[in-house]
């Protein structure tokens, strides 16, 4: 029974996976996410329900457009499958059972499945325009903060202190980046990324963040040192200067930090 469940979740997160890539896409312009109905970027057509069914559309239609006949980025079917390989391995982190389901599982199931969902898109628009968006943090912080409510009245195993001094840090780096955006015309990359630090720190602890910083100025030196030895080689062969790259702090974040959840659950819920 529990490999039904298992497939159920791994469908689920292939959806949310599909939906990332809409999201990744529309919020960083300002576009409705959820009534206006997908379209092809190239020809604008709108997808029906057997063009958006996740992984199988894709493999069926062979990676292009039904309407146009362009080529659709394989990212969009990676994205899909690891999403739903994630959700799974979430799932088994803490130990899913059908036979021994209960509510406060379940709960925990949900929400950090939201959790992960809201580090998907910060990340994938992260990586794609180095910009950290509010409303999709904001999203993470509702979600983090209602968990936090209901351990504290319902399960009554938490410190509520700890919470409210990591939301009220939060608040105060809000408030910070509102007054930058008024004087400078622009959001602070930097606030942003403490913001999405406060988020990290509600809801996988301060161990797991510590963790997360550690991998994350690896995952960063990785890709400073790549793109050193890129522009030694290109003066070598002469060829065009290769510019300083822009480092997405929040994408390497987003993705050590899930690692290291995954990880950490397997850790407690298995020992």
């Amino acid at each position: 029974m529990d490999y039904i469940l298992y497939l159920l979740i791994f469908c689920i997160g292939a959806l949310f996976g599909s939906f990332f890539t809409l999201a990744v896409y529309r919020i960083p312009l300002g576009q409705d996410i959820t009534h206006t109905r997908s379209y092809c970027p190239n020809c604008k057509h709108k997808l029906t329900f057997l063009d958006m069914i996740p992984i199988l559309s894709y493999t069926f239609l062979g990676g292009k457009c039904r309407y146009c006949g362009k080529k659709i980025r394989i990212r969009y079917l990676l994205l899909e499958i690891l999403s739903g390989l994630v959700f799974v391995f979430f799932a088994l982190s803490i130990k899913l059972s059908l036979f021994t389901l209960n509510a406060q599982t379940i709960i925990y199931l949900v929400v950090g499945a939201l959790y992960i969902a809201t580090l998907f898109i910060i990340a994938g628009i992260d990586k794609e325009r180095i910009e950290i968006e509010k409303p999709v943090l904001l999203f993470g912080f509702i979600c983090v903060t209602l968990y936090m409510i209901y351990l504290y009245i319902v399960e009554n195993n938490t410190n509520i202190y700890r919470y409210v001094i990591y939301l009220i840090l939060a608040c105060l780096l809000l408030l910070f980046s509102i007054a930058y955006l008024r004087n400078k015309g622009k959001d602070s990359y930097t606030i942003d990324t403490l913001i999405l630090s406060m988020l990290m720190v509600l809801f996988t602890y301060e161990t797991v963040y510590i963790y997360t910083v550690i991998i994350t100025l690896l995952a960063i030196s990785i890709q400073l040192l790549i793109c050193k030895l890129q522009k030694k080689q290109s003066k070598v062969v002469k060829k065009v200067k290769i510019e300083n790259p822009k480092v997405p702090i929040g994408f390497y974040m987003c993705v050590s930090n899930i690692i290291v959840l995954l990880a950490t659950n397997f850790i407690v819920f298995y020992r």
